[in-house]
């Protein structure tokens, strides 16, 4: 079965053919890019909404983009079961578009983050981690100002008790302690999705970690995961 995937583009996407590279190049899965003007996704399976600085990040990260054409039939895509993925400025988004719950403040040391973080799969009950043994830890890139995830303490008991949080920092070991927090994210969270599983969003960037010479190729595992489900269904 081939899986066709389709990353978005915005004004300021910078992620986007890093995730077409990975997905298409390494992965080798039919990809396509999406224009944000656009109105309809065509004939996809998967949506990923890349990191970058949408707009310019104006107002907030993800506020502007989530006007755009594009984002209503993401939704719709969406709520009727498709699979799609935020990374980085696409979670961002997926929070302001009201895919997923909670929202994002500047990094708790107030700059921005540029460096390879451990992981802990919270969840291999999802269509994003279903190749992945819960308590597997991954070397994943983060970069991102804003990645300080919040939410009121009801949503937070909520995404923990339905198993809404996929991946928490860690140490190298597993340990998931605020030492291992590089923004200050409540409760550790990395990435999150919603309660029907098949919205994930997560700041660290998979697609910058599906090869070996560049640090990591744990980011496979995610992409490994989203392939075996849709051959699966």
């Amino acid at each position: 079965m081939s899986v066709k995937f389709g990353v978005l583009v915005f004004p300021g996407s910078n992620c986007d053919h890093d995730a077409y590279h990975a997905i298409k190049h390494v992965m080798g899965n039919e990809t396509r890019f999406i224009w944000h003007k656009e109105h309809d996704l065509g004939d996809v399976d998967v949506v990923v909404i890349p990191g970058g600085f949408s707009y310019g990040d104006y107002l907030r990260s993800g506020a502007i983009a989530r006007f755009s054409p594009v984002m209503k039939s993401v939704v719709d895509f969406a709520n009727k079961g498709g699979l799609v993925i935020g990374i980085c400025n696409g979670f961002q988004i997926l929070l302001e578009s009201g895919l997923l719950p909670g929202a994002m403040l500047h990094n708790r040391q107030l700059r921005f983050t540029c460096k390879f973080v451990n992981l802990k799969t919270e969840n291999s009950d999802t269509p994003f981690t279903s190749a992945i043994p819960e308590g597997t830890i991954l070397r994943i890139p983060v970069a991102h100002g804003e990645g300080n995830y919040i939410a009121d303490q009801q949503t937070l008991d909520r995404l923990r008790d339905n198993g809404q949080i996929v991946f928490t920092y860690c140490s190298a070991t597993g340990e998931v302690d605020d030492a291992f927090n590089p923004n200050g994210a409540a409760l550790n969270i990395a990435g999150i999705c919603n309660e029907k599983r098949n919205v994930l969003g997560m700041m660290p960037h998979p697609e910058r970690a599906v090869e070996k010479e560049l640090g990591s190729s744990d980011g496979q595992f995610i992409f490994k995961s989203i392939l075996q489900h849709m051959i699966s269904v």
